[in-house]
């Protein structure tokens, strides 16, 4: 592969997506294979971070759904109100619709 393309496909709005649905995968073959409990030992390892005796120590899992899930959403939300602001749902015949769903 060329240098170029991958500079190119990062750059791309749906990259993001693509990386999101290619993590989701391995995910899916490392719990449901042979590798099942390593994935577990992993997600179980102790994660900390801190500055002397103010330390932070948690297991990876809880890292990645507290900490990760909230800067996903943030970003969703930061998406969403540009949307809203200068993007495809400035209007309000166009917003009608995903507001309902």
């Amino acid at each position: 592969m060329s240098l170029n393309f991958i500079k190119n496909f990062v750059k791309h709005e749906s990259f993001s997506g693509v990386l999101l649905i290619i993590a989701t995968i391995l995910a899916l073959i490392f719990q449901n294979g042979f590798l099942s409990h390593f994935y577990q030992e992993i997600l179980r390892s102790e994660f900390s971070i801190g500055f002397r005796e103010f330390t932070l120590a948690k297991p990876l899992i809880l890292w990645v759904n507290d900490g990760l899930m909230a800067i996903f959403f943030f970003v969703v939300g930061l998406e969403l109100k540009r949307e809203i602001v200068d993007g495809e749902l400035s209007n309000p015949s166009q917003i009608a619709l995903p507001i309902i769903g």
